[in-house]
This record gives C-alpha cells, structure tokens and sequence, in this order.
C-alpha cells in the first residue's frame, strides 16, 4: 500500500513539477514582434504611401533636372511603377506580397543619381510617410530598409559603403 502511494505522490509531483516547467517557459518566451507590414497598416495603407509618393517624385526638380531619369519617367507608365513600389514595400516589410520587378541595380542602371537626387528622394518618403501619420519608429525602420538599396542606386555610394 505506501508503495502504491509513493507512485502516485511521484507522479503527482512529477506533473506539478512539469507544468511549473511549461508556466515558466511561457513566461520566459517572448512573443514574436509585430511585422512592420502590420504596423503599417497593410496593403491598403501602403498603396496609399507609395501612391502619394510617386506624385511626389514625378514632380520634384531635383529629380526631374536628372535628364536619364526625366527620360525613363516619360517612357514609364506611373500606374505600374506605383504597383511595383507597392509590392517591394509589401514585402520587405513582411508582407504577403511578391516583388518580380527587376533588382535595384538594374532598375537605376544609366540613371547616374546622385547623393542630392537620393537625398530628395527620401525627404518625398518622409513627407509622404508623415502625411499619412506613420509613427516615428516605424518610419525610421522602413527608412532603415529603404537605406539598404542605396549602395546599388546612388553613384559612388557603392564604393563609399565599403569603407
């Protein structure tokens, strides 16, 4: 009888001891953070971002005075540079999209863009970003990723990047 008592005070221990064991881990575990896709508001909001921002460039003298760019901008039909901006973002916040545009260095191949022309560039994002009230740090992380394509568009920054 104390023997079969025994067992079944060890296995009684053993579960409280096992629970205790997954109640603490789960305390421990940290959730998983929120994908900027997410914190953006979706694909909805980012249309809306990116669609604001094309406007933006279309018209900046900074960027136009570029005549390769000038160029492409007459050639392109904005409609689809708007959806392939929307899709890169999309995705690269962690979003359910699909970028098949060409890469960035192809896609600015010949257009020999300045620091001036990338800085003008990134004041239109943010004016666009603050426009739709994108809080701060979400701002910064999709500045942050946006940062990442500069080597591969602006001349000379390339070879400044590995420094």
């Amino acid at each position: 009888m104390k023997s079969r008592h025994l067992t079944i005070g060890v296995t009684v221990l053993a579960s409280v001891l096992a629970t205790a064991s997954l109640l603490a881990q789960e305390k421990t575990q940290v959730p998983a953070p929120t994908p900027l896709y997410e914190r953006l508001g979706g694909l909805y909001n980012i249309a809306a971002v990116v669609d604001d921002f094309i406007e933006r460039l279309y018209i900046n003298s900074t960027i136009n005075a570029n005549p390769a760019i000038s160029k492409a901008r007459s050639q392109l039909r904005k409609p689809g540079l708007k959806t392939q901006v929307t899709m890169l973002v999309c995705q690269v916040t962690g979003g359910p999209c699909k970028y098949v545009g060409k890469g960035m260095k192809e896609s600015h191949a010949g257009f020999n863009i300045t620091e001036k022309e990338w800085d003008a560039m990134v004041a239109d994002f943010k004016a666009s970003l603050d426009r739709f009230k994108i809080p701060a740090p979400e701002q910064q992380e999709l500045i942050g990723i946006v940062a990442t394509t500069k080597p591969d568009i602006v001349i000379g920054a390339a070879s400044a990047a590995g420094k």
